[in-house]
């Protein structure tokens, strides 16, 4: 990792931390960004620096700490002494904010965990895992290094592994569990309602499916809101249908 976590600012209001899934490249939240931006100051944070020139150079297997505390020292940069953000994860992300919530609970208000993939939580977990992980890390996966390069061959090559094996052990009263309705019956829907229950924190539903936040950036950026600052004007936002 480099030694300065790459990160972009922007907007205005309280801080919010935005944890992609896959590899860690923001590629497609930029109209969640942008809602999202009208009530917070809102920190993306590229653990890889994938979209900041490293894509395609050669990458080592991916440890959830590593993220969770380069996402500390972006924090660090961005807060007041004493400050605390929001934190919205998502996939691989939503497995990045929980540990940072674990590791450096003063330095955050809520966070948002959307479908983190800790299958094996799981009663039938390792199983269940494995079968992820052949579905899609099979043959004729995209290159992780060289021109050619792409994020989600980092992901499988790289993240996929290592994050699937990733398993919550701490108690919060400052953590919402969510999952897509149309995750509804799979993996990582019965995923998320599982670390909901294990740390007994509440669970919520979000329109679309895994990949909510790029589909449904109006009703996610509402719901976000709503959840961190409730009871404010939302300006220019859709509510959720």
């Amino acid at each position: 990792m480099a030694d300065r976590p790459h990160h972009d600012v922007t907007g205005r209001g309280p801080v919010l931390l935005l944890m992609p899934g896959g590899a860690g490249h923001p590629m497609g939240l930029g109209p969640l960004t942008g809602r999202l931006a009208r009530r917070f100051t809102v920190v993306t944070y590229d653990p890889l620096g994938l979209a900041h020139g490293r894509l395609g150079l050669p990458v080592a297997e991916q440890r959830v700490a590593d993220w969770s505390e380069g996402a500390h020292r972006v924090l660090e940069e961005v807060l007041p002494p004493g400050g605390r953000a929001y934190a919205f994860g998502t996939s691989s992300g939503g497995i990045a904010v929980l540990d940072l919530l674990a590791r450096h609970p003063e330095r955050l208000a809520h966070v948002v965990a959307h479908e983190p993939p800790c299958v094996t939580l799981l009663p039938d977990g390792a199983r269940r895992r494995q079968e992820l992980i052949d579905g899609l890390d099979g043959p004729g996966r995209p290159p992780a290094e060289g021109e050619s390069a792409t994020p989600m061959g980092v992901f499988l090559a790289h993240v996929l592994r290592p994050f699937t094996a990733w398993t919550p052990r701490f108690t919060t009263d400052r953590l919402t569990v969510a999952a897509g309705t149309a995750s509804r019956g799979q993996l990582l829907h019965d995923t998320a309602r599982r670390v909901a229950e294990h740390l007994d924190s509440p669970f919520v539903e979000y329109p679309g499916g895994h990949l909510g936040a790029l589909d449904h950036p109006d009703a996610h950026a509402a719901l976000l809101g709503d959840t961190f600052l409730p009871g404010t004007a939302r300006p220019g936002l859709t509510p959720p249908r």
